[in-house]
């Protein structure tokens, strides 16, 4: 598993950080309706004064779990509506789930494209929320690729779209890979790799960043060397350097344009 059920995103650096969310409520959980009808669980975090992006997080494959929850949060206190959302509706119902719930039998069950139906839907309730006109989508693993394969769909509207060590195996994906559809991606595109990360491997990285490069898509990829996979969503003193610079990068990629 990607890490500790009770992990927390890392603390926003001091002068990154706004006034705590209003009444100390935290993310509100919601219920939404995707196109096809199938019903998923959501939350989603405002801020006081809203001051850059909005933000829709695509978790890891562990769905909805506590720890987005508190991200959106996180992202709230630095000025961004934020929200998460769940993939597992149409094979595990609503959430919230605890520790035990098997996540591989339903992450085998999804699609991309029922995926970005329920970005979609998260991005609905999103702007009819908070009006939000400009939103980026930041994804982690699992959640990392379908970032990057949302940035192919021009109907979501996104502004650019963030990954955090994103599966890119064309074994794995097909032709869904990153790799294979770089050249279909509309940026700004951020991409957050550990340099440890064995699933993911160089070789695979620099395919990526070759194909956005060809396909003159605005485009960063970070390496951060010694990290392993999951590095941002472990108990992230263990990695709180690159957890820290990652956070930043993030932020400032959140205000280009707002």
């Amino acid at each position: 598993m990607c890490f500790a059920f009770d992990a927390r995103p890392p603390d926003l650096p001091a002068e990154l950080a706004r006034p705590p969310i209003a009444g100390g409520a935290g993310a509100e959980l919601l219920e939404l309706t995707s196109a096809d009808g199938t019903h998923f669980s959501a939350a989603l975090a405002e801020p006081p004064e809203a001051s850059g992006r909005a933000v829709v997080i695509l978790p890891d494959v562990r769905g909805l779990s506590p720890f987005y929850a508190a991200l959106a949060e996180r992202f709230a206190e630095a000025g961004h509506h934020a929200v998460t959302f769940d993939y597992f509706g149409r094979t595990a119902g609503l959430g919230p789930r605890d520790e035990a719930f098997d996540c591989w039998p339903h992450v085998r069950q999804t699609h991309p494209d029922t995926v970005q139906a329920d970005a979609a839907a998260a991005l609905a309730a999103l702007r009819e929320r908070t009006g939000a006109t400009a939103v980026c989508a930041v994804g982690f693993c699992f959640g990392g690729t379908q970032s990057f394969l949302a940035s192919t769909n021009p109907a979501l509207g996104l502004d650019g779209v963030v990954g955090f060590y994103g599966g890119l195996n064309p074994e794995r994906w097909g032709e869904h890979s990153p790799i294979h559809r770089a050249v279909d991606m509309r940026g700004p595109v951020l991409g957050l790799y550990g340099g440890a990360d064995e699933g993911i491997p160089p070789d695979q990285i620099e395919a990526f960043e070759q194909g956005l490069a060809a396909a003159g898509v605005d485009h960063e990829i970070v390496v951060y060397p010694g990290a392993p996979h999951s590095f941002f969503d472990r108990r992230f003193e263990e990695h709180a350097d690159a957890c820290g610079d990652a956070l930043r990068r993030v932020l400032g990629f959140l205000q280009r344009g707002a």
